[in-house]
């Protein structure tokens, strides 16, 4: 009987260990639960909105203007945040009496939350290869590339794609096109 039982706690053991590794691979390398605390993403999310984050992605396809995105900030990689992709590596960003230019041509931004400050005027950046140019659509509200120490988000910090949001259930559904 004494065997039995060590077979059945050993056989518990594994089954729990097995699926702790299953679920850590699943994490690191697939998708990842996403909340946003803040409201820099204002009104294409919500605070404390919660999401699915792809992180395999972009191995299938490429980061396009327009992404909403999950990296680690530039400047103290141990924090993660949540823009949207404004400029990829060769773009030139520049706000001009507040407005965005992409290459010289005025961009046109549904998801905003608001017009930007008409007195907001940043740049000319030249995105450098293989990086990013970030904004939230909160602009009037939102710490992003414009403030940054490093303007640009390496293609190595960006984890992962926004592509779906579970919380709340009244706002449940794809983040394509937002």
């Amino acid at each position: 009987m004494k065997s039995n039982t060590k077979r059945e706690i050993l056989s518990w053991v594994l089954t729990i260990g097995l699926a702790f590794i299953i679920a850590m691979l699943i994490r690191t390398y697939i998708f990842e639960l996403v909340d946003v605390p803040t409201g820099s993403m204002l009104d294409t999310i919500e605070l404390n909105d919660k999401f699915v984050e792809l992180k395999f992605i972009y191995r299938f396809e490429p980061i396009k203007r327009g992404d909403i995105v999950v990296f680690k900030y530039p400047d103290d990689p141990s924090v993660s945040f949540v823009k949207r992709v404004i400029g990829i590596g060769g773009d030139t960003i520049e706000i001009k009496n507040g407005i965005l230019y992409r290459n010289g041509v005025p961009v046109k931004e549904p998801y905003l939350k608001e017009p930007m400050n008409k007195n907001e005027t940043f740049g000319p950046y030249k995105v450098p290869p293989n990086h990013y140019f970030m904004l939230g659509d909160n602009r009037n509200q939102s710490l992003d590339s414009r403030y940054w120490k490093n303007k640009y988000v390496s293609r190595d910090a960006i984890m992962g794609k926004i592509v779906f949001r579970i919380w709340p259930l009244s706002r449940f559904g794809t983040m394509v096109g937002k």
